[in-house]
């Protein structure tokens, strides 16, 4: 899709990806295309069996002089959730960020 992957790093149940993206990019669209490459790949080369994307995504944007900040957050996953989970982190997230948000939603 014309993007550039700058990091890709998570754990055994979420990933982050830290990509550089057109203008014309829908993140929704890419969110679509990653998830089915990706699936295709996991079905087709590690062969794992039960493997599927959960519905949603979160998409959050970063400035350009904060992009090796990012790529160290995203490539240190395994160490960042020994002191914080998924959920706690995500919920942060949202909260930088002014997100509005229904926890009953969220998992």
């Amino acid at each position: 899709m014309d993007g550039v992957a700058h990091a890709v790093g998570g754990t055994g149940d979420h990933i982050h990806i830290a990509a550089g993206l057109r203008a014309t990019h829908c993140p929704a669209d890419v969110m679509r295309e990653v998830k089915i490459e990706s699936s295709r790949w996991i079905h087709e080369e590690p062969r794992l069996a039960g493997f599927v994307w959960q519905e949603g995504y979160g998409a959050f944007t970063f400035a350009a002089p904060d992009l090796e900040a990012v790529r160290a957050y995203v490539l240190n996953q395994e160490e960042h959730h020994r002191v914080k989970t998924f959920q706690e982190e995500y919920v942060a997230m949202l909260k930088r960020g002014l997100v509005a948000y229904e926890e009953q939603f969220l998992w």
